[in-house]
């Protein structure tokens, strides 16, 4: 097996971009990555103007940031705006814009107890520290941030901390996977590949993937963040739709196992169970979701608050779900690069720094 060292070998990489360039043989490869981290990557290595002109990178709902949906923010506002509730959640979901263009960040500035931490158990420690407030942690993420917040809530239950909830918003990738492909089979987008996830899969392996190749006939490859590691992925792609074979390959040995990690799964299922999710720009996927189970409804932020998604509409002009499902690339919002930057994001994926949108505009030469 290679190690992390050799995949940054720039010698490796030509070889690949050789190897790449013989298997397409003239094709096109339309691939859209699922990752955030693997969007930043293929941007800062430089690898979006290396490749073949053949070669069209799509960024997907990869981001958990920009795919949380905005009757989602606004139940964060709902809570951070309650009496005697600490809202505790990521940096990264501050800046996100609800309804309205409201976020997080504009209830802190009006007064609202709004917390950031690095971890759940944080939060379980605050919540530890203010007995007379509930604190309220938003779960956002896939498949690789729910054990954590698993583990938190059973330390809770452990500890009997009873003024500790979780609003779970978490999201499961390969639902959304399929959605995509339905997308394709009626037409309104091309996608040949995927580029999976290397953190999601640590956790789920490779058997969610399967119906990929088995139901749709789309290569799918695991692969790490080093450029190396996303050219083998691609050569794997290019081969497997070259000879008419998909598969769902792993290209990450060296940090994932093909089963998975089997105790952060249990650990996930203990306390959580599929449900229907909302996905900013894909609407309602069924059982994307992960909901607390019944016996865990007291730390439960939507059962203890009656909390129930507003319909909010996405703000005028904004493309960001176009650009989650593969329609469009970020240049071809109207808003992209003008009332939408970094600095004052309309959409998320212009917020989060691994967004399709702000990688776009951090490191593409676009204009």
């Amino acid at each position: 097996m290679l190690t992390e060292s050799a995949f940054q070998d720039p010698r490796l990489c030509r070889a690949l971009l050789a190897r790449l360039e013989r298997a397409l043989d003239g094709r096109r490869l339309r691939f859209m990555e699922v990752c955030g981290t693997h969007t930043v990557a293929l941007f800062q290595s430089g690898l979006t103007s290396l490749l073949p002109a053949s070669v069209t990178h799509l960024s997907g709902p990869g981001c958990p940031v920009c795919v949380t949906h905005d009757a989602e923010i606004s139940m964060m506002l709902d809570l951070a705006g309650r009496e005697k509730v600490i809202l505790v959640t990521f940096g990264d979901m501050l800046r996100v814009p609800g309804p309205d263009g409201q976020s997080l960040k504009h209830a802190r500035a009006g007064g609202s107890r709004v917390e950031v931490v690095y971890s759940p158990l944080e939060a379980l420690t605050l919540a530890q520290k203010n007995p007379n407030a509930v604190v309220a942690f938003p779960g956002v993420g896939f498949e690789t941030t729910a054990p954590a917040v698993a583990a938190t809530l059973l330390t809770a239950r452990q500890e009997k901390i009873g003024n500790f909830c979780v609003l779970s918003l978490h999201k499961r990738v390969p639902p959304a996977l399929r959605a995509l492909l339905d997308d394709v089979r009626n037409g309104k987008t091309k996608i040949d590949a995927f580029l999976l996830p290397g953190h999601v899969s640590t956790v789920i392996g490779l058997a969610p993937y399967s119906f990929l190749a088995g139901q749709f006939r789309v290569p799918g490859v695991v692969s790490g963040f080093e450029p190396a590691d996303i050219l083998l992925a691609l050569c794997l792609m290019a081969e497997q739709l070259r000879d008419n074979a998909p598969a769902v390959r792993n290209a990450y040995p060296r940090a994932v196992n093909d089963a998975g990690n089997p105790k952060a799964r249990a650990l996930t299922e203990q306390v959580f169970m599929p449900a229907d999710a909302l996905w900013r720009g894909m609407g309602a996927i069924p059982k994307s979701g992960l909901a607390l189970r019944p016996e865990y409804a007291d730390m439960d932020a939507v059962e203890r608050f009656s909390l129930t998604p507003a319909k909010c509409p996405s703000p005028m002009g904004c493309r960001c779900g176009d650009v989650l499902r593969g329609r469009i690339s970020p240049p071809a919002c109207p808003l992209f690069g003008k009332k939408c930057v970094p600095a004052s994001p309309v959409g998320p994926c212009m917020v989060s720094t691994e967004g399709s949108c702000a990688a776009w505009y951090n490191y593409a030469e676009y204009q």
